[in-house]
């Protein structure tokens, strides 16, 4: 399965994570796109250009596996995952953090993340034990993405209630 890895990218640790994550998915039979490597691969490192390959990615995944942590997600992993929304693509969302932060409506998937995210996912993935390592949250990320449903249907289009 093609999959676009989603999540904070700013610090040398949460790349590194990413790096070793990505790689132990490679390692399940995945193709990852990632999008701080991804980035390498461009000449000039403006604006327009980033954001192109990273909707290139998305556009071209299987599924979304996007990291959500903190009490705010970060902003570019909660737009890939809007726009994997509005293409009828499968979102995992994983989460790792154990501070709540979220809304905690009834019925919401997730309660510890915002209810926009929490709603749009697929699955959810959430390996909050300070014990769980890296090695036990790849693997159920596989297990996820293997459960998930194959050929979503395209989200329904409805205008806006005024």
């Amino acid at each position: 399965m093609r999959l676009y890895l989603a999540g904070p990218l700013f610090t040398q640790a949460e790349r590194a994570w990413n790096l070793d994550l990505a790689g132990l998915i490679v390692e399940a039979g995945h193709s990852v796109f990632l999008p701080q490597a991804e980035v390498q691969t461009i000449e000039t490192l403006d604006a327009e250009s980033i954001f192109r390959v990273d909707v290139d990615g998305v556009r071209s995944a299987d599924a979304i596996v996007a990291i959500v942590e903190g009490a705010d997600p970060d902003s570019g992993t909660s737009f890939e995952c809007g726009l994997a929304f509005a293409l009828g693509l499968p979102i995992v969302i994983v989460r790792t953090d154990f501070r709540a932060g979220g809304d905690a409506l009834p019925g919401q998937k997730l309660a510890t993340v915002n209810l926009m995210l929490s709603q749009a996912a697929t699955a959810v993935v959430a390996v909050t034990s300070p014990t769980g390592g890296i090695d036990e949250l790849a693997s159920r990320i596989i297990e996820a993405l293997a459960a998930l449903p194959r050929g979503l249907p395209p989200v329904e289009r409805v205008s806006p209630s005024v």
